[in-house]
């Protein structure tokens, strides 16, 4: 039967998605009073860490499968000159996957961004002894919104190592996802709190906040996983459609589908040959 809208502004509100509706929001509950606290945290500082998300034996699983991969060496200092990344991660392992579809990652990105949010990369980043400070940024801040804004995104560090003041562990600025258009001055370095946090711990911080990887001091490197999310109208930051096969997307989870782009932005955005991206999949 067809769907008859009256205007622009009823059609864009309308999900299209007849054989494909969206599963958005039907990962494991959260309980809704653990969400409630944790956004608090991040309206008022822009980032959260909490612990022991991972045990010691999940954290040891995906070491052992991600250190092998390790090749790309940085390029420049933002990636780092002496960090060692894995870009393409799911096409090359599905062990990161839990850690994309975490469900509290999931029920903290559907309150702060619009259903069928898209992941916008995934990496695996190895920071070396000797690695400098990475220049202070914001992760959407390639989208020209100016500031200040709701954040168009968000991001995830998991440790797989224990993260210290002194190995690298991110620098983050407290406040600062409410700045509008300015970088941080002088003053505001003195106020750059290292994230700490035993290995299997996560970190959540709005795609607004100003952070860099910190300054590895020891002799030992730092690992971690990070992945990003972005609202489901912006552009991924890395082309899942080109980098992860069908066959691999076929293989990943309903939730890891949608996140990657066999979703639909309503009433329309993301159609394939006009129809819905999932059909690519049967």
């Amino acid at each position: 039967m067809p769907i008859l809208v009256k205007d622009s502004f009823e059609y864009s509100r309308t999900e299209l998605a007849g054989t494909y509706p969206s599963d958005a929001g039907s990962q494991v509950p959260v309980p809704a009073e653990h969400v409630e606290v944790l956004l608090d945290t991040l309206d008022r500082q822009g980032y959260v860490v909490m612990p022991g998300l991972l045990d010691s034996q999940q954290v040891q699983a995906i070491r052992e499968d991600i250190l092998p991969r390790l090749q790309h060496q940085g390029r420049n200092n933002f990636e780092g000159l002496s960090t060692r990344r894995l870009y393409s991660v799911i096409e090359k392992t599905l062990v990161c996957n839990p850690l994309v579809e975490h469900p509290l990652v999931l029920a903290l990105l559907d309150r702060l961004l619009l259903p069928n949010y898209l992941l916008s990369q995934l990496q695996a980043i190895q920071i070396q002894p000797g690695e400098a400070a990475q220049p202070l940024h914001y992760d959407d801040g390639f989208y020209p919104v100016p500031r200040p804004r709701p954040a168009l995104g968000a991001a995830t560090i998991w440790a797989l190592d224990d993260f210290t003041a002194d190995n690298g562990a991110t620098l983050l600025l407290p406040g600062s996802q409410r700045w509008g258009d300015r970088g941080p001055a002088a003053e505001d370095l003195d106020r750059l709190i290292p994230a700490v946090m035993p290995a299997g711990s996560l970190l959540f911080f709005t795609g607004t906040l100003w952070h860099g990887g910190g300054a590895n001091l020891t002799q030992v490197p730092r690992l971690g996983i990070t992945a990003q999310y972005c609202a489901p109208w912006c552009r991924q930051q890395e082309n899942f459609s080109l980098s992860v096969s069908r066959a691999r997307a076929k293989a990943c989870s309903a939730h890891l589908q949608r996140l990657l782009g066999y979703s639909i932005h309503g009433p329309f955005m993301g159609f394939v040959d006009g129809r819905h991206p999932k059909r690519l999949l049967e």
